[in-house]
């Protein structure tokens, strides 16, 4: 049974393992199409585009996005974009350069309440330019304070916790103008994390497709059987295409492998060709 996996990271953003790492384990999960979507970053892309040369996995093109909804964060996954683009590069430094005004701020919270951790060591662990509160969760694992890093999201990382600092973000329209720009495809990620339902939901995604929104992941690897079947029926009302993925990142979400999520995702190979379609038109 050949799967596809649209929504992956690596050690580019807050994932724990190498591009060529997640590949090994995309081919052993049956996995025949991927997108690398690392957080405000594409340098994973060519590592990953060379792996599945050896491997027979087709690599698309992709990064992930976050923006200010209200108080919460909106996603954005983009796809088929030219990840080599100037101007989207340019924009994902901003953001990325956002993270680091960030992160030293969360840091000195976490030394108020006692706990030792630097931002030299966060970084060290991370090895990347996009460094974010996943990477935080892996320290203060790594010093035992907490066992998982839900714990330190549910203690200390997550919004309204003691360490928790707002992040300059974008709106989702403008987000979205950065994904057509470089000429990919926008698509809403795990709309579960939007929390609004029903008649608020639809006129979010509505709104958002009058924006520029191409899709909506609707394949998820938390998403229940209900949701899946709320979300494929919303794509189809507002016209949008359907994506799915595992939200793969590693050590920071265990539960969750490669190509399967939690054990029964399944994103079927056929949404790929209507994928393609709509991004030679773009």
């Amino acid at each position: 049974m050949s799967r596809l996996d649209l929504h992956l990271h690596t050690t580019h953003s807050d994932g724990s393992l190498t591009p060529s790492d997640v590949l090994v384990l995309a081919k052993k999960a049956g996995v025949t199409a991927l997108a690398i979507t690392d957080h405000d970053i594409t340098t994973g892309i060519p590592e990953a585009t060379a792996s599945g040369q050896e491997l027979g996995i087709e690599i698309i093109p992709g990064v992930e996005i976050s923006s200010r909804f209200g108080d919460n964060e909106l996603h954005l996954l983009g796809y088929f974009l030219d990840w080599q683009d100037p101007r989207l590069n340019d924009r994902l430094s901003a953001l990325r350069a956002s993270r680091h005004r960030r992160n030293p701020q969360i840091i000195e919270r976490l030394q108020s309440l006692g706990i030792d951790i630097r931002y030299e060591e966060v970084r060290a662990l991370a090895g990347t330019d996009a460094v974010g509160r996943p990477h935080i969760a892996r320290i203060l694992m790594e010093k035992k304070v907490v066992g998982s890093a839900k714990e330190a999201f549910d203690r200390f990382l997550a919004e309204g916790k003691p360490a928790y600092v707002p992040r300059e973000l974008p709106e989702p329209a403008e987000a979205i103008e950065w994904i057509k720009a470089a000429r990919g495809l926008a698509v809403l990620a795990h709309p579960t994390w939007v929390r609004a339902s029903g008649d608020r939901l639809f006129d979010l995604v509505r709104d958002l497709k009058s924006d520029g929104l191409d899709g909506i992941e609707v394949h998820y690897s938390t998403h229940s059987r209900q949701q899946t079947r709320e979300y494929l029926s919303l794509a189809k009302q507002v016209g949008l295409l359907v994506t799915g993925g595992s939200d793969f990142h590693g050590l920071t979400k265990p539960d969750i492998e490669v190509g399967i999520g939690k054990g029964s995702l399944h994103v079927p190979s056929t949404l790929l060709h209507q994928l393609k379609n709509a991004a030679a038109r773009a």
